[in-house]
């Protein structure tokens, strides 16, 4: 299984939408480790890790969001996996 980071940018309407709270449970489901926090421009920031596989479904996930959210953009870059964190937490 390949382990992997992904820093993930999401514009649109994706704050005041329950956006990080909705990207916390699925990460917790996911069983995926790091952090989602709002930007001062309006757009939701995220560091994800974990298996390939299931960021991979993360990102499908964000793309759409949750109920009330429209998501424009899903800006992804990939990243060499660190371990650096325990669990996934809401900046």
């Amino acid at each position: 299984m390949e382990f992997t980071r992904a820093h993930i940018f999401i514009s649109g309407i994706v704050q005041g939408v329950f956006f990080r709270a909705s990207t916390a449970d699925k990460a917790q489901e996911l069983e995926l480790t790091g952090w989602v926090k709002n930007l001062p421009d309006g757009r939701v920031e995220a560091v994800i890790e974990g298996p390939k596989n299931k960021i991979e479904k993360m990102i499908k996930w964000a793309k759409e969001g949750p109920k009330f959210a429209k998501v424009d953009e899903v800006e992804i870059s990939w990243e060499e996996y660190k371990g650096e964190f325990e669990n996934f937490e809401i900046r």
